[in-house]
């Protein structure tokens, strides 16, 4: 039974087998977000010496360019997903965001590609937010870290394939072919999500008192800033993806810069080894959140992101002062394979938290936030730091500017801390299946 031809279904009418069908094309829709957005890192390099940049305009492309419209459009797509089906939206965005991507590879300048830029992030407005909300229709609150930390696998998975395949593309022809590869079959995907992913109904967590009439999105950003845990859960989240946005957008051309290596490198070597991580950390930290939550209560997933984060910490440091590419890659791997554990539990809590006729604004929001500051600041910054470093650092400068904001890790750590000392507060004692939205 497809979102078309039937009326949206409740969580517990839902097959179990359209729903494992449902998270999995939401993911492979992800997959293709992040591929289609991350692809640009490992191109970096290739567009700067075919259009003449400098690492200020990669920066802007990479970061600010994207994240402007990408995170303000999600808020009212995410207000129309409260409303209307999610799936039809989804399916429209994803056929968008794929034709720009494929359209960046017709670019002849920097204004060209900025606008195709700009085209790939209106259309990925469209993914996330109704994504989180069928995914928390689709599945209770004891299962629903392990469910959007597999969904979350699309940042991993896609970051690491737009390396892969754009590395190869870019080797073997050029950084216009990788794009028009990588954005058309896009378009044959959106196709698939309308035919056979399922509009599930709406439902409530146990014990949630909600409204009948759909809140403003206005309403929205009251109750999402007016709950503390909520606030620092999105703090968290904005540093941890700034740094994470930053790093992942620049890794490629530092590794390329600093040690010598090409793009069939970076994408056949290095690329693989980061996925393997990344979805370790993504599966591992989904189940371990479920575990602890239901033992703790919801305080024991951000202090768990907390303390891996800190552990990832030191390797992360070490990346950046390696003096051999064999040692910087061996260190990001252990390093990514812990500070990758964050968006399943994140987002699993915030959609447990918001109401239920917010659930989809609230994602939007926590994206917004994310995704201006995160994604928008993140790469931007490392550009014009590596700009202002290169009179001293010359090649090196890149390194220095990489260095810089992987040091504000320890902010995020102390965020996801206090995120547990408010959840504590809220839902002192009580497991994620009986803490809904009680206090949200």
């Amino acid at each position: 039974m497809t979102s078309a031809q039937a009326p949206a279904q409740g969580a517990d009418t839902v097959s179990p087998r359209a729903r494992r069908v449902t998270l999995f094309l939401l993911t492979v829709t992800y997959f293709f977000s992040y591929m289609d957005r991350q692809i640009l890192a490992i191109l970096l390099e290739d567009i700067k010496a075919d259009l003449l940049l400098n690492d200020t305009q990669l920066g802007l492309l990479s970061g600010l360019a994207f994240a402007l419209f990408y995170a303000t459009l999600g808020i009212p797509v995410a207000a129309l997903a409260d409303r209307m089906n999610r799936v039809n939206i989804i399916s429209i965005a994803l056929a968008l965001w794929s034709g720009m991507t494929a359209a960046c590879g017709l670019a002849q300048n920097f204004v060209h590609l900025l606008l195709a830029r700009i085209g790939v992030g209106v259309g990925e407005a469209g993914s996330s937010p109704p994504s989180h909300s069928i995914i928390a229709d689709l599945y209770p609150a004891e299962k629903r870290a392990l469910a959007l930390s597999i969904y979350s696998l699309g940042v991993t998975l896609g970051a690491a394939a737009g390396q892969i395949f754009g590395g190869n593309l870019t080797y073997f022809f050029d950084w216009r072919v990788a794009f028009l590869a990588i954005g058309l079959p896009g378009v044959i995907l959106a196709v698939i999500v309308k035919l056979y992913a399922t509009e599930p109904m709406r439902r409530a967590e146990p014990g949630a008192v909600e409204e009948t009439k759909t809140p403003s999105i206005g309403a929205g950003f009251r109750s999402i800033f007016g709950n503390p845990a909520a606030v620092w859960l999105v703090a968290g989240v904005t540093i941890t993806s700034m740094i994470g946005y930053a790093l992942t957008g620049w890794t490629p051309a530092y590794l390329i810069r600093s040690f010598g290596l090409n793009t069939l490198q970076v994408g056949n070597i290095v690329a693989p080894l980061l996925a393997i991580a990344g979805v370790a950390s993504g599966l591992g930290s989904g189940w371990l959140a479920n575990r602890l939550s239901a033992k703790y209560g919801l305080k024991a997933q951000p202090l768990m992101v907390a303390a891996l984060k800190t552990i990832a910490l030191p390797f992360l440091i070490w990346f950046y002062v390696a003096d051999s590419a064999p040692l910087a890659v061996g260190v990001y791997f252990i390093a990514v394979l812990f500070q990758s554990c964050y968006l399943g539990p994140t987002f699993a809590l915030i959609q447990t938290l918001a109401p239920l006729r917010m659930r989809a604004v609230w994602a939007a929001i926590t994206l917004l936030v994310i995704n201006l500051i995160g994604l928008g600041l993140g790469p931007t910054m490392v550009g014009v730091l590596s700009d202002y470093f290169t009179p001293e650092y010359g090649q090196e400068s890149l390194r220095q500017a990489l260095f810089v904001i992987a040091c504000a890790t320890p902010f995020a750590i102390f965020c996801y801390w206090r995120a547990a000392k408010c959840l504590e507060k809220q839902n002192p004692h009580r497991p994620s299946s009986e803490a809904g939205v009680a206090n949200a």
